[in-house]
């Protein structure tokens, strides 16, 4: 198939990769020159493992084009995504200026019969209103469809090729056949295409999202109480994860959930409620406890050391989850501006992230090209992002090289015995030593 992806940003750009992966025609689409500039240069405006390489094969197959023509690649196009942004309002809920902006140019760019895809995540209605404003500047027949992205950050490539299910919500049968044969590739008998109305497949995905949000924020509140009582949170997520209505996955306590789509779509959905007249008052306390556990390191330091003034911190971990160099709402953006406010020095290390970092504290920290160079004279060490490089310190060359020997795990990445045996003072998430 000729497909047009209108926006290449995230989402856009993983969709028009993997799309070409599977043998269709595909033409990127960016009002953002520079952007477009990189990408047909071979360049990758983002990180995302795999990526680079998957775009470049593509690209040198001849599938996969980028361009700023809009006109050009919607009018060959069967299939025209928009993946444009929807940042939230002041109340928020959705803006769907870019969305409806695209859907006009997209409406005035038709020649002949496509399906035009909601892929960006949207309120509730958003299919008629593309659909609306389409109808509006062209007499060319076409479709409009939901297709929610369920990609994760740092996994976006496999979750596209080996999706758990795929999400269709069309009130055309000739819509859903043409959606049917493009994510043919893509699944198997256990991961299903699920047709279904526009508004429900809308529905679908603040649903998703907010379920996830709310066990996070369970499972916080739960180590919060562990602490109190005594417990472990770790045994705790253990016994109740083995319970099969339960399972285990989103059962593990932090510092906070962050990036793009979890807080967004939380306070999208809540605004969408309220539209509708509903206070969905269980979402009202996901977020008051994403915001509490976003303060919790910094809660910690304060106790232990009464005055962080003047004291020198590393911390680990910029990103707001491995994987990625995605730094919006970031529980490290929260802790580390609160430690700089309160007078502290902060020496901090990520993988892949640090550039992005620059943007958010520019001078005002110090960005080591290592974790243990990170470490260096610091009076106690902050694990904020759980990469795989973190997990097996060298303890003693940790001890070695900081001041004073403090750890505030915001990950429960270490077991807490194990680094109070290695003569760290250790604070994790709900944990303890009772066992």
């Amino acid at each position: 198939m000729k497909i047009a992806v209108v926006g290449s940003g995230y989402v856009g750009l993983v969709a028009g990769t993997c799309f070409a992966e599977a043998g269709n025609e595909v033409t990127c689409v960016d009002m953002d020159e520079r952007k477009i500039r990189l990408l047909q240069a071979g360049g990758v405006p983002i990180y995302e493992p795999g990526l680079e390489e998957l775009l470049h094969r593509n690209r040198e197959a001849r599938r996969l084009h980028f361009t700023t023509r809009l006109a050009e690649a919607v009018g060959q196009a069967q299939v025209v995504f928009i993946a444009v942004g929807t940042p939230p309002g002041e109340s928020g809920d959705a803006d769907l200026q870019h969305v409806l902006a695209a859907a006009e140019n997209i409406g005035r760019a038709l020649r002949q019969y496509a399906v035009v895809v909601d892929k960006s995540t949207v309120p509730v209605g958003t299919v008629d209103k593309v659909r609306e404003v389409i109808s509006r500047v062209t007499k060319v027949e076409f479709d409009v469809v939901s297709n929610p992205e369920f990609l994760k950050e740092g996994t976006a490539l496999e979750d596209f090729l080996q999706p758990d299910r795929v999400v269709i919500g069309a009130d055309s049968e000739r819509a859903r056949h043409v959606m049917a044969q493009l994510y043919a590739p893509f699944v198997r008998p256990e991961a299903p295409i699920l047709h279904m109305d526009a508004r429900s497949a809308e529905m679908t995905k603040y649903a998703a999202n907010a379920m996830l949000a709310t066990r996070i924020s369970f499972m916080n509140d739960i180590a919060a109480l562990c602490e109190k009582v005594g417990a472990d949170v770790d045994f705790v997520r253990k016994g109740i994860g083995a319970d099969r209505r339960i399972g285990h996955p989103f059962l593990h306590p932090g510092i906070g959930y962050g990036g793009s789509c979890f807080p967004k779509d939380v306070k999208a959905l809540m605004a969408i409620g309220r539209e509708f007249g509903l206070e969905l008052e269980i979402l009202h306390a996901v977020e008051r406890t994403n915001a509490r556990q976003k303060r919790c390191l910094l809660a910690k330091a304060l106790k232990h050391f009464g005055d962080v003034a003047g004291k020198t911190f590393a911390v680990w971990g910029l990103a707001f989850k491995p994987g990625t160099d995605d730094m919006r709402e970031a529980p490290s953006v929260e802790l580390i501006e609160g430690l700089l406010g309160k007078g502290a020095a902060v020496q901090c290390y990520d993988p892949v992230a640090a550039k992005v970092a620059q943007r958010y504290f520019g001078n005002r920290v110090l960005y080591a090209p290592s974790g243990y160079t990170a470490a260096e004279g610091a009076d106690a060490l902050f694990l904020v992002t759980e990469w795989s490089e973190f997990r097996r310190p060298d303890f003693k060359k940790l001890k070695s090289l900081m001041r004073t020997p403090v750890i505030f795990d915001g990950r429960n990445v270490f077991e807490p015995a194990q680094a109070r045996e290695e003569g760290f003072a250790y604070f994790g998430i709900g944990r303890s030593l009772a066992f």
